[in-house]
């Protein structure tokens, strides 16, 4: 008699219920969070007037510079949606045109400050002793002068440019990536899984890459979405004392302070540039909310 074997089943695959995969966790928060699609939906905005702006623009040409002293200080009207300017350049034109700059300026600031401060928060953290107290020394030197000051002095010794107020603004922001990266190393460094790798041999730098920067990703990703909103503001606020973007580029801080002395009698010409620099910043904001949420394990399902 011939003794069949049975053939083993095959190993059923674990099954995520519809809705509790990160696609379910992500529709949850904007379902329960009107505000994170509002954020969601200003930052969308913004990302494609960046990129489609001269084909959105009505008067690309003029958004980019280009004066019609004929139609100087039109209100707002069917022709021009958002009236025109003291050199007649069209104002929804230029609000356009200046949200590639805009967002382009804050994305490199924000990646250089990241790049900056990231590792050297990790190695301070991780390491510690005398080469942390060394790092942080230096990162409090840069925190103990107002932001926005230090931009300012940056961009005086290197001169007015958008470019020089990116590098400006670059230096300004890393010392909170390197705090923020720190105090999270400093909590990881004595877990489990890292003295295991570091037991079993694991190069320093390979523990700091895998272990620790893997698990510093979401602080770092919602502080970076916030302070692109951020940057924003204060790339406007040099444009607008004159450190930041020169004429006739199409910025939005630099708008504000075009028409700060026409508010009165053609208040269009400051309103609505400071407008869009407030929905993006508050865009970031909200998105960076939504992030945090989204991320965070300890969200009850609602």
């Amino acid at each position: 008699m011939t003794i069949t074997q049975k053939k083993p089943e095959p190993a059923l695959k674990a099954f995520v219920p519809f809705g509790e995969g990160p696609l379910g966790r992500l529709g949850r928060v904007l379902r329960t969070d009107s505000l994170a699609a509002v954020g969601i939906g200003l930052i969308l905005l913004m990302v494609v007037l960046a990129v489609f702006g001269q084909w959105i623009a009505p008067f690309p040409e003029q958004g980019m510079g280009q004066t019609n002293i004929s139609q100087r200080n039109l209100a707002p009207g069917a022709l021009h949606w958002l009236g025109t300017d003291q050199l007649g350049r069209d104002v929804l034109s230029r609000i356009v045109m200046g949200a590639r700059p805009a967002l382009t300026v804050s994305l490199f600031v924000v990646a250089i400050a990241a790049l900056i401060g990231v590792p050297l928060g990790a190695i301070a953290g991780y390491r510690g002793g005398w080469l942390d107290e060394v790092l942080m020394r230096i990162t409090e030197v840069f925190q103990s002068f107002p932001p926005l000051l230090l931009a300012m002095v940056t961009v005086a010794v290197l001169g007015p440019s958008m470019t020089n107020a990116g590098i400006a603004l670059a230096i300004c922001w890393w010392p909170w990536y390197a705090r923020l990266v720190r105090a999270e190393a400093r909590s990881l460094r004595d877990r489990p899984f890292v003295e295991a790798a570091r037991a079993m041999g694991v190069p320093t730098w390979k523990i700091i890459g895998q272990h620790i920067l893997r698990n510093c990703s979401t602080p770092i990703l919602v502080q970076a979405t916030v302070d692109v909103g951020s940057v924003i503001l204060a790339a406007g606020s040099l444009a607008f004392i004159g450190l930041g973007a020169q004429p006739p580029s199409p910025d939005w801080g630099l708008m504000v302070a075009e028409g700060r002395g026409m508010v009165l009698t053609s208040w269009w010409i400051s309103t609505f540039p400071g407008l869009a620099i407030f929905l993006a910043t508050l865009g970031f904001n909200l998105l960076g909310d939504a992030l945090r949420d989204y991320f965070d394990p300890r969200q009850v399902k609602r």
